[in-house]
């Protein structure tokens, strides 16, 4: 299982699932993550938190646990 923590810094990657459940699932897709989006990996802190992302042409930071929630594949 591949998540967004470990998609390369300019690589582009598919959201396949969310885990987590209620309130934590819910912020994320919230935040426009949802199945079958195209999430763009920007950039990365020095001490790898936050990432930073593209989806849906805005501009997105991220928790390393959040984004360990986030299942995808190579786009």
């Amino acid at each position: 299982m591949k998540t967004l923590r470990d998609v390369k810094v300019g690589e582009t990657a598919t959201v396949v699932k969310l885990h987590g459940e209620g309130a934590v699932k819910r912020r994320i897709m919230d935040m426009g993550i949802t199945k079958h989006t195209q999430v763009y990996v920007r950039k990365v802190a020095p001490l790898g938190d936050p990432i930073e992302v593209t989806v849906r042409n805005y501009e997105l930071s991220l928790r390393k646990a959040d984004a360990e929630m986030i299942e995808v594949e190579e786009a």
